[in-house]
């Protein structure tokens, strides 16, 4: 079977038949699931049984209980803290109104001065129209544009 040529450089097609992968992922699943399952059940059991039926079972020494509302408690905390963390970053990083960065930045393809005015050359009706980001200038004008009233 001939393979067809790839659509891009950057996107080939993708290879039929696809090749095996490992497994392995798969199995740190489920030892991760089982894992965190047993915690959680030792948790609550460690959390709701009486001291008797621990010392019963033959467990000598454990934490003390105030720690079954201290970790959850300690845990919400931390990510209201992380969240806060994050939003407090990204308000830091903003710029504020005045600055030119909030209008455009270096990456915006806007026409060089000397050519002549893009703008007007795709007004023609046989014109593929090139992409340029529009000057805030020019779309204030034509937005706010205060209409001739007639009387």
């Amino acid at each position: 079977m001939e393979q067809e040529p790839p659509t891009s450089p950057r996107s080939p097609l993708a290879v039929y038949p696809s090749p095996p992968q490992s497994r392995a992922a798969e199995f740190y699943g489920f030892a991760a699931f089982t894992g965190t399952s047993v915690l959680f059940i030792l948790y609550h059991l460690w959390a709701l049984l009486p001291d008797e039926v621990i010392r019963y079972i033959g467990v000598g020494w454990y934490p003390s209980r105030e720690w079954a509302i201290l970790v959850p408690a300690y845990s919400v905390i931390l990510i209201l803290l992380t969240y806060f963390t994050y939003w407090a970053l990204a308000l830091a990083a903003t710029p504020s109104f005045d600055e030119l960065s909030t209008i455009t930045d270096s990456h915006a393809h806007v026409p060089r001065p000397h050519e002549e005015n893009p703008y007007l050359v795709q007004a023609n009706p046989d014109a593929l129209p090139e992409q340029y980001d529009l000057p805030l200038g020019l779309v204030n004008r034509v937005l706010y544009r205060k209409e001739a009233k007639e009387e």
